[in-house]
């Protein structure tokens, strides 16, 4: 297939996806080869968004004696650097970005407005949505959900680290686990799989929103994929 089969999508990030084979922060090759995919979907006419994770730094439930509050937050604050990472590799090969938080910082980054963030997308920019939902108690999987249906966005494209899917048990300890090509959302609850949380789930189930899973490992997977090419899991209402 030579034309994308998406208009407008969602690229979900998670923090890993960004640290390569780091053990913490950010891998600056990784970043680029990311960055050069997101480029070649806009000079394909694309329109993306970006909403990037920060377990890179730090991931607000695996504390155990801070407040859930606090820790969330300060996970909202990793996601933010993560943006600016991202926002600068693909400002050095020429693709006008806009990065837009949920909790103010107007000195690095506009407030997230769903108006200005759908202006950006069809003036040809990408668009980076960081610290989540402005909320606690919420992922990011929740708010790639939450800014795909805002924003009408056509597909979430979910690229994970160390998976090229979704498996009926962890593949890293089964290795007979089995691979799902496509699954129903109702299933992704019912059987609960941990592709995502039940939150993001529903809100993509409730609004029609397609979830595509694939490894991040290869970059150019990102393209194939909203060219069409039959990779990963897809999730999907009835």
């Amino acid at each position: 297939m030579d034309k994308p089969i998406y208009k407008r999508v969602v690229l979900k990030l998670s923090g890993e996806a960004l640290k390569g084979d780091k053990s913490f922060g950010l891998d600056e090759e990784t970043i680029m080869k990311i960055a050069e995919e997101v480029k070649g979907l806009q000079e394909s006419g694309v329109e993306v968004a970006i909403v990037v994770g920060g377990g890179n730094f730090w991931r607000g439930r695996s504390s155990k004696e801070m407040d859930r509050t606090t820790a969330d937050y300060m996970g909202m604050l990793a996601t933010v650097i993560n943006a600016l990472a991202m926002q600068d590799a693909l400002e050095n090969i020429g693709v006008l970005t806009r990065v837009q938080t949920a909790i103010e910082m107007r000195q690095i980054a506009e407030p997230y407005i769903r108006r200005k963030a759908v202006r950006h997308l069809e003036k040809g920019r990408v668009v980076i949505f960081a610290a989540g939902t402005g909320n606690p108690y919420f992922t990011t999987d929740t708010t790639a959900a939450l800014r795909a249906a805002e924003i009408e966005s056509e597909v979430i494209l979910l690229a994970k680290k160390g998976v090229d899917g979704v498996y009926d048990s962890d593949p890293q300890e089964n290795p007979d686990a089995k691979k799902f090509n496509e699954l129903k959302y109702k299933d992704v609850l019912n059987l609960e799989l941990k592709v995502m949380d039940s939150t993001a789930a529903s809100l993509c189930k409730d609004n029609n929103i397609p979830i595509i899973v694939f490894g991040i490992e290869q970059p150019e997977n990102i393209k194939k994929v909203i060219f069409g090419a039959e990779i990963g899991t897809k999730l999907k209402e009835d």
